[in-house]
C-alpha cells in the first residue's frame, strides 16, 4: 500500500495497516505472497479459475455519513463477497483502496473491526491496496476461485427453468425510504430495517451449494426488476414472476401494498441471490435451503421471449398482470 494521508497524521502507511488491519491480513495457504511487495500472489486450487470483482462505496451515494463505521467495514467487504457467492466462487483474498478525509483512529478502529471479522469468517485475507486523502471512498477488489464448468453465469438460463430468490427482499429499501423521509417507521422498526441495510450477509455457502444445481445466478444489489433483467438479457429469455410470491419479512409485510411492491421489486441492497434452475432440481434446492437454514423461494419461470420482446412479465396469485414502472438503482441518476 502507498499513502498520501495528511502529513500531520502520526500514522504512516504501514503503521496504519499494522494498527488497524493486522487481523484482516492473516495469511492463508492459497496466498503465496500478501501485503509487503508490489503485487500479491494467489494460488487458486488446481483446475479452478479466478473469479474477480470490484465494488466501490462512496459516501453520500452508497452510505450515509453517520453510518456506524463497524457496520460500514462489514458492508464494504460483504457486497464484494456477495458477487463471489453469485458465481459460486470460494473467497481467496481481497485488496482495499481507501480515500479518507483523515486517518482518525476513532473511525478506523471500528471500521477495521467490522471488515476484519467478516474477512476472518470467510478465510478471505486482505492482500494489498492503497490509501489516499480525499472524500470518503471505499473500493474493494475480491478474488475467488471456481471450477469453470460450475460457475453460475448470467447467460445460462433456459426456458422452463424456475426462478428462485434467497432470504427476504425489501427491508434495506424500507430503511432507506424512512431515512429519506418517504415514509415513517417507529424507531424500533427503523432499527430492524436499518440492520438489513447496514449489515448484509453474503450468501457464500449458498453459492457454493448451488454449483452443479443452478444454471444462472446473480446477487440482488440494485433491485430484483433490474438484476433479474440482466439474466434475461444475457440469456436471451423472458420470465414470468409472481409478485405475491416475493419473500418479505414480517416488518415489510405490515406496510402498505404500494410500499411492499416498491421495496421488493426495486429496492436493492438486499444482497440475496436470484438464481435459475431446471424444475427437476426443486427437491434438491429445497434440501439445500433446509441444510443451510436459508429461506429459498420459487418466484417464477423462465420462458422464451414473446413477440413484444417484453422480457419480464409480472402477475399476482390470480394470474392477473401487475404493472410496475419502478426503476432499479442507477449510479448516475
Amino acid at each position: 500500500m502507498t499513502t498520501t494521508l495528511p502529513s500531520t497524521s502520526p500514522l504512516s502507511e504501514f503503521s496504519l495497516i499494522d494498527r488497524f488491519f493486522t487481523h484482516a491480513t492473516r495469511q492463508r495457504e492459497h496466498v503465496t505472497l500478501g501485503i509487503g511487495d508490489d503485487c500479491a500472489l494467489l494460488r487458486p486450487p488446481a483446475g479452478e479459475q479466478l473469479a474477480i470483482s470490484t465494488d466501490m462505496l462512496v459516501e453520500g451515494r452508497h452510505f450515509f455519513p453517520d453510518v456506524d463505521p463497524c457496520a460500514l467495514g462489514h458492508k464494504t467487504l460483504a457486497v464484494n463477497l456477495s458477487d463471489l457467492a453469485a458465481m459460486g466462487a470460494q473467497p481467496l483474498g481481497f485488496t482495499l483502496a481507501l480515500a479518507l478525509p483523515d486517518s482518525d483512529p476513532a473511525w478506523l478502529a471500528p471500521f477495521a473491526q467490522g471488515l476484519s471479522a467478516l474477512a476472518d469468517r470467510y478465510a478471505c485475507p486482505l492482500i494489498g491496496g492503497d490509501t489516499t486523502r480525499g472524500p470518503r471512498n471505499l473500493c474493494v477488489t475480491v478474488f475467488g476461485s471456481v471450477p469453470g464448468a460450475e460457475a453460475l453465469r448470467r447467460d445460462a438460463a433456459q426456458p422452463g427453468d424456475d426462478v428462485w430468490v434467497s432470504g427476504t427482499l425489501g427491508d434495506a429499501r424500507l430503511a432507506l425510504g424512512a431515512l429519506r423521509g418517504e415514509w415513517s417507521l417507529p424507531s424500533d422498526d427503523l432499527a430492524l430495517a436499518r440492520r438489513a441495510m447496514d449489515w448484509p450477509e453474503p450468501q457464500i455457502s449458498l453459492g457454493l451449494a448451488l454449483r452443479g444445481v443452478a444454471r444462472a445466478a446473480l446477487d440482488i444489489s440494485d433491485g430484483l426488476l433490474g438484476d433479474l433483467g440482466h439474466i434475461l438479457e444475457r440469456s436471451d429469455v423472458s420470465a414470468q414472476v409472481n409478485v405475491d410470491a416475493l419473500p418479505r419479512s414480517a416488518l415489510l409485510s405490515s406496510q402498505t401494498p404500494a410500499i411492499q411492491q416498491l421495496c421488493t421489486l426495486a429496492g436493492g441492497d438486499d444482497y440475496q441471490l436470484c438464481f435459475c434452475a431446471e424444475s427437476a432440481q426443486r427437491q434438491r434446492i429445497t434440501a439445500i435451503g433446509d441444510e443451510l437454514g436459508i429461506r429459498l423461494t420459487r418466484i417464477g419461470t423462465i420462458a422464451v421471449p414473446d413477440a413484444r420482446q417484453t422480457m419480464l412479465h409480472l402477475h399476482d396469485n390470480t394470474g392477473a398482470a401487475v404493472a410496475a414502472d419502478f426503476k432499479s438503482f442507477d449510479h448516475f441518476q
